[in-house]
């Protein structure tokens, strides 16, 4: 009869109620089993061809960045530093973008020689990371730096496309016994 209702016993309603939660855990199963699947193929957000340009721009930039520190190019330098970056330098002080063009401009940041090795690019999306390994022969503020480092940079691709150092952190690599002479 239409609109006739039937009135279910208490076992019957929990059978119910119970196939109603099996229907819901089996169809969640189901599709989190598929985004699983999906999430396990590994996806470049980069085609192949556009990410080795862009691990070339990088490199050039990290070149740009050496020839600018060898030759005091505060111009280059203001040009490869975002406006909020910031540094952790060898002896672990902060310095804004700021600070390291004064420092270039005034000569406390001078080097000699900067070899660059063992260069690693990664991407995160719109974000590069750089290590690296440098033998340098310089001076800071802080006196005579010569010595082998261990580096990281890092690049974000700006809103017009353009990759900026947003961080920096440099340590000096010490060999085994070698002890930290600004303890």
């Amino acid at each position: 009869m239409p609109g006739a209702t039937t009135k279910l016993s208490m076992p019957a309603r929990r059978w119910r109620a119970r196939g109603a939660i099996l229907t819901a855990f089996l169809l969640l199963t189901v599709s989190s089993g598929a985004v699983a699947r999906q999430a396990g193929k590994p996806k470049s957000a980069i085609p192949k061809a556009q990410k080795h340009e862009t691990r070339h721009e990088i490199d050039q930039l990290e070149d740009r960045w050496r020839d600018a520190v060898l030759k005091s190019n505060i111009t280059a330098m203001q040009n490869l530093l975002a406006d909020d970056y910031l540094a952790i330098t060898a002896s672990g002080t902060l310095q804004t973008k700021e600070q390291a063009l004064d420092n270039l401009r005034s000569g406390r940041t001078h080097f000699t020689s900067l070899e660059i090795t063992d260069r690693k690019v990664r991407f995160y999306g719109t974000t590069a990371l750089v290590t690296s390994v440098a033998d340098v022969q310089g001076t800071t503020g802080n006196g005579d730096v010569s010595g082998s480092y261990r580096y990281t940079r890092v690049y974000v691709r700006d809103a017009q496309g353009a990759w900026k150092v947003v961080s920096f952190e440099v340590s000096r690599i010490r060999e085994p016994g070698e002890h930290n002479e600004h303890k």
